[in-house]
């Protein structure tokens, strides 16, 4: 199982939004960098991940699940990008913000502490394990 971190503008598409979806879950569209693309080419059903709310708020809010792999972005014409659908998990009793994590030395290899604009990015175990339980969540 590999881990990931989903960022998304809440007054685009909030945890709120997503959880309503419920367990058909959503495509996760619009994504439009090669390197994000390609992370998503990666996920497998099963895969798990942060959801990441961005812009003010910038804290890690929630756990999806990849429930189908990389296909084609229903909201592109040009066939050039993909996505995969998630569905929302649980929330995270006690968010975690951008400033918590770049305070744990443990996590300063984080691709988010590194590189916070990449919409969708890898999370090593570690660094998966650490962070939910400074959300309040078991392992």
């Amino acid at each position: 199982m590999a881990y990931w971190l989903f960022k998304t503008e809440p007054n685009t598409w909030s945890w709120e939004d997503q959880v309503k979806k419920g367990k058909k879950g959503e495509e996760w569209d619009g994504v439009r960098n090669y390197q994000a693309r390609n992370f998503m080419r990666a996920m497998e059903v099963g895969d798990l991940g942060f959801f990441y709310h961005s812009v003010n708020e910038k804290r890690i809010v929630g756990i999806v699940e990849v429930i189908a792999t990389v296909h084609p972005d229903s909201k592109d014409g040009t066939g050039t990008w993909e996505c995969v659908d998630i569905a929302a998990v649980e929330p995270v009793p006690n968010p975690v913000t951008l400033d918590d994590i770049k305070a744990e030395p443990k996590l300063a290899d984080m691709v988010l502490v590194n590189n916070s604009r990449l919409s969708v990015q890898p999370v090593a175990a570690n660094e998966w394990k650490l962070v939910r339980k400074m959300g309040g969540l078991q392992g």
